[in-house]
């Protein structure tokens, strides 16, 4: 198959998908009927801070995508080139693009909060308890692993002696500086843009020049040779900060830039793929059952649930609900900027995961046998060895490589203070009743509420695990993040049903989601158990009992409630 069909056939059903079913989908549930925004309504310059629609789709698109869209795909291509190609359209425009607008909506007309007060006011104040305790735990794990996977970016090597290797540590140094320059770079387009009214696409030139620049500064000056165990410190510290700063300070513009260097890296892929045309080594299907002769030489398992477990963010992601209903819905300047940027944002990610199956088809041959089995360096030795093929870009390819590898880095930071804050929030929700905000806490619940309290737990949590040994339990995610998504759309769905709104269009997608999810954890729980040769098997099967005990109970409940107001 030629990647240049698949590229442009999956664009346009995409396309096709935002224009026909997201403009029916708004009109279903009367998207642009309520004038004002909580990010209006409520306004207090940190959390609740209108934005333009740019700079939202940036921050939005920046924390929802990072490596997810790359990896997932590549993994997932051991099952052939159709399947992943056709989850990803069908799950993209049905089920995640569905699951994205509609928790950014809901979380919008309920005063800005999260999934877990809309499943408060639709479920019930238990179901919302036990949603926002499974919620903090996988924003736990995910501030461990990205704090993790940051200090590995960023840590210098080490001899046996203890003597610094600085040639093994110059390009950890590089995207070290470029990083920490580029957080100065976005303080200073906020204070612009949000306190000196500067013009918006002035200031965006200006602000993709200096990124260029923080590129250029920091590939040939970086001093900075620090150990993992320090990076992990510092990188605590800056989330901790990060988390409690007004969002127009930082997290606004920091995401919105940020979001030029995906876009960058997209077009590039896009000229790599049209510009080399190849025909891709990838069969089309490969059988229901992976066998571990693919890629990193791990078996995935069966086709179903593997393929719609691993596909999580190039697909449907469970994180997407937080981010939209955490803190897009607290910036959202008009009610009908949620379409293009909840359900434009999912389609764009999936147009990434499309890229990334092109790339890992165009090097299936050294896949296969494990010769390059890291997906991003799948996804940068695919796309810059398609580039080396156009005549202009014959001799761009290491270039194109390491800008490729620097841009998906990048996104690992912007995740990780979005996560800290998304498990602040709802560390401080889990605390109130329906309806109440932090203002409203007392007594001990009033401390637990605070800010930077809330913030002080959740750092220490998540930093202490990324320096031991998150990576045990790590497996859990995927089908974790999955569950998210089943109850996200039926947290959405309960929330329709109690408005009077059609919510049929999320009822398969949920119940397809959550046997997805129960049939993947029990998988893992009786692999575990099976296979037991330390405690850490142990603990997997438990955390894995403790999900499916949760979906259950969680599902029992929506399923009632859905079932009690379709009766009426």
């Amino acid at each position: 198959m030629n990647a240049v069909v698949i590229l442009l056939v999956g664009i346009a059903v995409l396309v096709a998908g935002y224009v026909f079913y997201g403009k029916w989908l708004a009109e279903q549930w009367g998207v642009g009927e309520q004038k004002s925004t909580p990010a209006h309504d409520l306004e207090d310059g940190n959390d609740y801070v209108p934005a333009k629609a740019p700079v939202l789709m940036g921050h939005h698109f920046s924390s929802i995508a990072g490596a997810g869209p790359i990896n997932g795909p590549i993994q997932a291509a051991v099952f052939g080139w159709v399947p992943v190609m056709l989850w990803v359209l069908i799950g993209g425009i049905f089920f995640g693009a569905v699951h994205d607008f509609g928790a950014l909506f809901a979380s919008v007309r309920n005063k800005g909060q999260s999934i877990g007060e809309v499943i408060a006011t639709s479920i019930g104040t238990r179901a919302k308890k036990l949603f926002i305790i499974f919620s903090y735990l996988t924003l736990i794990l995910v501030v461990a692993a990205f704090a993790s996977i940051v200090a590995n970016t960023f840590k210098a090597t080490f001899d046996e002696a203890g003597a610094l290797d600085v040639a093994a540590s110059a390009a950890n140094a590089r995207t070290a500086m470029i990083s920490i320059l580029f957080i100065v770079v976005a303080i200073i387009f906020g204070l612009m843009v949000y306190r000196r009214n500067a013009s918006l696409a002035v200031s965006t030139v200006v602000g993709v020049a200096a990124i260029l620049v923080c590129m250029f500064v920091g590939y040939n000056w970086h001093p900075l040779y620090l150990s993992g165990s320090t990076w992990m410190i510092i990188v605590g510290i800056y989330i901790a900060i990060a988390s409690v700063t007004p969002v127009w300070i930082l997290l606004q513009p920091r995401d919105y830039l940020s979001s030029f260097l995906l876009y960058g890296m997209m077009i590039i892929a896009v000229v790599g793929i049209v510009g080399a045309h190849p025909a891709l080594e990838i069969p089309a299907f490969t059988g229901f059952v992976d066998s571990a002769e693919f890629g990193s030489g791990v078996s995935l398992g069966s086709l179903f649930p593997a393929l719609f477990v691993t596909i999580a963010c190039g697909a449907i992601s469970g994180f997407h609900s937080l981010v939209g209903s955490g803190t897009t819905a607290k910036q959202l300047d008009r009610e009908t900027d949620a379409k293009p940027i909840a359900y434009g944002g999912m389609l764009i990610e999936c147009a990434l995961a499309l890229i990334s199956l092109c790339a890992v088809g165009f090097i299936w041959k050294e896949y296969v046998p494990g010769g390059v089995t890291t997906p991003t360096a799948v996804f940068a030795t695919g796309i810059s060895r398609m580039c080396a093929e156009i005549p202009f870009l014959a001799g761009a390819q290491d270039v194109i490589y390491s800008m490729l590898i620097l841009a998906v880095s990048a996104f690992c930071l912007t995740s990780l203070d979005t996560a800290t804050r998304l498990a602040r929030y709802m560390f401080q929700e889990f605390w109130l009743e329906p309806g109440q905000t932090a203002e409203d806490a007392d007594g001990f619940k009033k401390v637990l509420c605070n800010p930077y309290v809330s913030t002080i737990i959740t750092v220490i949590l998540g930093i202490a695990l990324g320096m031991t040994g998150y990576a045990k339990i790590w497996a859990l995610f995927g089908a974790a993040n999955q569950l998210l998504a089943a109850l996200g759309l039926l947290a959405v769905a309960a929330w329709l049903g109690k408005m009077g709104k059609n919510n049929k269009m999320f009822l398969f997608p949920m119940a397809f989601m959550l046997v997805v999810t129960i049939v993947s954890l029990c998988q893992t729980i009786i692999t575990n158990v099976k296979n037991a040769v330390d405690m850490w098997n142990w603990i997997r099967a438990g955390l894995g009992t403790l999900l499916v005990i949760l979906a259950v109970v969680l599902a029992v409940e929506g399923v009632q409630t859905i079932k009690k107001q379709l009766s009426k």
